[in-house]
């Protein structure tokens, strides 16, 4: 009880003082506040960014499971990963064709096999011309991305089989081309000499190179764009979660009869997603290390005033010292000030935080997390106890009859 009641009187005793220079008092723990909300935002953003790219991969139709040439994004060999990309773009060792689609297809656990060729071409409609990118893949590609229409259909088996001169385009292209994204259905587009009939146009989805796409039957591509009749990249799909292992391994020794080891790559979509998991890992220490520069200053100005107030009361500690404090009475009497001012800094700092996440929540999935939370109440305090330990000791070593005399 005699403990809790001490505590509570510095706090009061802090507050008071606080309150007869209340512009000094606000412009000092504006450091922290600044420094708290800098810390939190930043991790808000970040862990923002890693919850807006699992949201893509959530919102994909099936488990998928990705066939590339070369190391891909799964790394393999002992010289750990990388990103070859497509074939052809960034050097992988082989491409695909349309007999590895057939030996893919026959594995039992897989639903989704999607051969894709990828190219940034020049795509023309009237008297607009964008730089976009032409997918060619199969009819079930729609289904394993779990494409959503804005308007017009997608193409099917016929199409692909007629070789039909179609395509359904991303949000942002057919809105860079037409004016509105909608008026794209029906319009045509040229490619490469080849005119296209747009039959669909796809919702919004956030992926870059998705929504500036046009997306094709892949044997339309055979014409001109891909006589080599091969893809960079299979998508294998598959429905249940329990099966995605085993899928990758028959996938695996399908190839093999025909490629190297290290000809291709296999990657899981939770090797990517963990992937993604280290990066923002170090993204967010990056970050909060950044962020950690407005907490050091508000900290050097919290000693700073504390060194101020010391010496504006040194005849007030003479006083105190001259009827009976002790030296600890003292050092932890301003010892409890620094921290008190840094806390309400912090805390001022985290209430801010939430209020911006808040707003920005309506159009990014920005979060405050438990890290957040420590780091703006733990890390304020620590400030206030490290940077106020130096004018806290200054005003206890003060000799009684000196503090008094002071003027």
């Amino acid at each position: 009880m005699k403990l809790r009641n001490g505590t509570y009187h510095l706090i009061k005793s802090a507050i008071a003082d606080f309150k007869r220079n209340k512009i000094r008092t606000f412009l000092t723990s504006l450091g922290i506040t600044i420094g708290v909300m800098s810390v939190v935002m930043l991790i808000a953003l970040g862990l923002g960014l890693k919850n807006y790219i699992s949201e893509q991969f959530e919102g994909l139709g099936a488990n998928l499971i990705m066939v590339m040439g070369g190391s891909g994004l799964g790394g393999g060999g002992d010289e750990g990963g990388g990103f070859s990309g497509p074939a052809g773009m960034f050097g992988s060792v082989i491409e695909f064709d349309e007999r590895d689609v057939s030996s893919l297809r026959r594995i039992q656990e897989i639903e989704y096999v999607v051969p894709t060729y990828f190219k940034s071409l020049s795509i023309e409609a009237e008297d607009n011309e964008e730089t976009g990118y032409v997918m060619g893949v199969n009819e079930e590609f729609f289904g394993l991305m779990n494409s959503e229409m804005l308007e017009g259909n997608v193409f099917d088996k016929s199409d692909l089989q007629g070789r039909t001169k179609v395509a359904v385009l991303g949000h942002n292209l057919s809105e860079n081309l037409f004016g509105e994204a909608g008026d794209g259905a029906g319009r045509t587009i040229r490619v490469d000499n080849m005119r296209l009939k747009v039959i669909g146009v796809l919702e919004k989805t956030g992926d870059r190179e998705m929504d500036k796409a046009a997306v094709i039957p892949y044997t339309t591509t055979f014409a001109s764009l891909n006589p080599d009749k091969t893809f960079w990249s299979i998508y294998l799909g598959v429905t249940s979660e329990d099966d995605v292992e085993t899928a990758s391994e028959k996938a695996e020794e399908t190839l093999l009869k025909r490629y190297k080891e290290d000809e291709f790559s296999i990657t899981e979509q939770s090797e990517i997603l963990s992937t993604v998991n280290q990066i923002f890992a170090v993204l967010n220490a990056i970050l909060v290390a950044i962020g950690s520069i407005s907490l050091l200053v508000g900290g050097i100005g919290i000693m700073n005033i504390m060194y101020a107030t010391v010496t504006e009361r040194t005849k007030e500690i003479g006083i105190r010292r001259a009827i009976g404090a002790t030296k600890k009475d003292i050092l932890v009497q301003f010892l409890a000030e620094s921290v008190v001012l840094s806390t309400l800094g912090g805390l001022v700092g985290l209430l801010l935080s939430v209020l911006i996440v808040m707003a920005i929540r309506i159009f990014f999935p920005a979060a405050i997390n438990t890290l957040a939370v420590v780091i703006a109440f733990g890390v304020s305090g620590f400030i206030g106890v490290f940077f106020g330990v130096f004018p806290a000791k200054r005003a206890a070593d003060l000799p009684p009859i000196v503090a008094i005399k002071y003027e």
